[in-house]
């Protein structure tokens, strides 16, 4: 059985392989740009390389697959299933990531700037060195993720669970944290100058040497937070709660 992969609107054949399905096929370095794989089944399949530029992976199942390097600018990824997956140094710009599944997925070194991950499910995701600038993650599940040295700045994580991630080093300068839960969270060294953390629930959590310079913490719960050497000048403080 010949399995065809088309382009999702000229309906030219971009890629076809002797199979019942793409599960566990190598795919590395295979140009699909503009591809519709919507609903596909690609479970533990090697795209390493692949260029899936505005592909359509819409509900798709990537559980375990191989997307190092891969490059998915644009690609509409809504809903697909990624768990467990390598998205090692990937090129996500403006990709469409809302409500998918990453938990356990590594996306160190992967360029998400400006991509939509709302609703996503990032639970114990890897995201060291990661470039989300300017990305959508309100009310995400950043559960337990490692996020170390991941550049944040102007990213939206209003009502986002960030409880128990690794934010050390992070630099979150602008971005809108309005709502969020970040109990347990480790903030050390992390830029939030300018940041939005109305209502926030921080307690018990490390600002040791955390930059809140100008930051707006009206509302916010700051109970118990380690706050020693940190910068806080100019910051809203407005019913915050640090007793």
């Amino acid at each position: 059985m010949e399995y065809e992969i088309k382009h999702r609107f000229t309906g030219d054949i971009l890629f076809s392989v002797e199979a019942e399905n793409l599960c566990d096929a190598n795919l590395s370095g295979a140009d699909l740009e503009g591809a519709d794989l919507r609903d596909t089944k690609l479970e533990g399949t090697n795209l390493s390389g692949a260029i899936l530029r505005s592909a359509y992976l819409e509900g798709a199942s990537l559980i375990g697959a191989n997307l190092e390097v891969a490059n998915l600018c644009n690609a509409n990824l809504e809903g697909a299933d990624l768990r467990g997956t390598n998205l090692y140094g990937a090129d996500l710009i403006g990709a469409d990531l809302r409500g998918t599944n990453l938990s356990g997925a590594n996306l160190s070194g992967t360029n998400l700037y400006r991509a939509n991950l709302s609703g996503a499910n990032l639970e114990g995701t890897d995201l060291t060195g990661a470039d989300l600038r300017g990305t959508k993650l309100e009310v995400a599940d950043l559960r337990g993720t490692n996020l170390y040295r991941a550049n944040l700045s102007g990213a939206t994580l209003s009502g986002a669970d960030l409880r128990g991630t690794n934010l050390h080093g992070a630099n979150l300068s602008g971005a809108t944290l309005s709502g969020a839960d970040l109990r347990g969270t480790n903030l050390y060294r992390a830029d939030l100058s300018g940041a939005d953390l109305s209502g926030a629930n921080l307690y018990g959590i490390n600002l040791y040497r955390t930059n809140l310079h100008g930051a707006n913490l009206s509302g916010a719960d700051l109970y118990s937070a380690d706050l020693f050497n940190t910068k806080i000048d100019g910051a809203n403080q407005s019913d915050t709660n640090m007793t």
